[in-house]
């Protein structure tokens, strides 16, 4: 084997090890980034415990495997129903008047 070879194959092994400590942390980031919205998505309580389990590591992919075959652990909150616009007529608001139209 050359020099160079093993060079590249030392600096590789490197920055696999250095890429493989960074994956629970980049977990999180991800887990962080999303936290508002699973927040708005299941409610306050139970979106919270559910993005706290996916960003631990191991159990994070465990349940998202079990949530693949059975239902969610934490359901959505159901939608809420919003009144059709011609239903109710718009209000004006107090103290701004329109000219014209």
């Amino acid at each position: 084997m050359t020099r160079t070879r093993k060079v590249g194959r030392w600096a590789g092994r490197k920055l696999v090890r250095r890429i493989g400590k960074s994956v629970p942390f980049v977990g999180g980031i991800v887990t962080a980034a999303f936290l508002y919205e699973t927040m708005k998505r299941k409610g306050t309580v139970p979106g919270l415990a559910d993005a706290v389990l996916n960003s631990i590591p191991f159990f994070g992919a465990l349940k998202n495997g079990m949530e693949l075959l059975t239902d969610d652990w934490f359901p959505d909150r159901p939608a809420p129903s919003s009144p059709s616009s011609a239903a109710s007529p718009r209000r004006s608001t107090p103290g701004r008047h329109t000219r014209g139209a």
